[in-house]
């Protein structure tokens, strides 16, 4: 039973396994889908909807991810996709942190790429955390991806409208 409930979730319900995008795309758009969703369903608490998704999401990422690479024999294997979603639910928490309010379609579409950018990037010392044992290592650099992305996002948006 725990070893099916962590492939659900860790490859968020089969997403990763069976859409023909590249998994961390779709695990991203995941993200970025449910933060959209949940911070439109409470936006009055946007730091509330930030840290609440986090609190809940980082533990169960952790956990599945680690479970389900070690089920299927693999460090960081392309069908597990729950730490993009991590990562991406971090770049726009911080987005709409710095904003306090929910972030629209263009700081969605800015914190998407700039995630993107960096997960697929990695660059120092984004990189030295996938040498963190188990479900640590998936999930360490897509966080601090997400932390960057959402902070150059935050930096580079107002600086943008002007």
């Amino acid at each position: 039973m725990r070893t099916a409930l962590a492939r659900v979730l860790a490859t968020v319900g089969g997403l990763g396994d069976r859409l023909p995008a590249p998994g961390t795309t779709v695990g991203s758009l995941a993200g970025a889908a449910l933060y959209w969703g949940a911070s439109a369903l409470w936006p009055a608490a946007v730091a509330a909807v930030a840290l609440a998704g986090l609190a809940v999401l980082l533990p169960v990422a952790v956990w599945a991810c680690g479970a389900e690479a070690r089920r299927r024999g693999a460090v960081d294997p392309g069908p597990v996709v729950l730490d993009e979603v991590a990562g991406q639910w971090v770049a726009l928490a911080v987005v709409a942190l710095a904003q306090r309010r929910p972030p629209g379609l263009v700081e969605l579409a800015a914190a998407f790429l700039l995630f993107r950018a960096l997960d697929v990037v990695k660059p120092w010392p984004i990189r030295r955390l996938e040498a963190l044992p188990g479900g640590w290592g998936i999930v360490a650099d897509d966080l601090a991806a997400g932390l960057a992305a959402g902070a150059a996002a935050a930096l580079l948006l107002p600086l943008l409208a002007r």
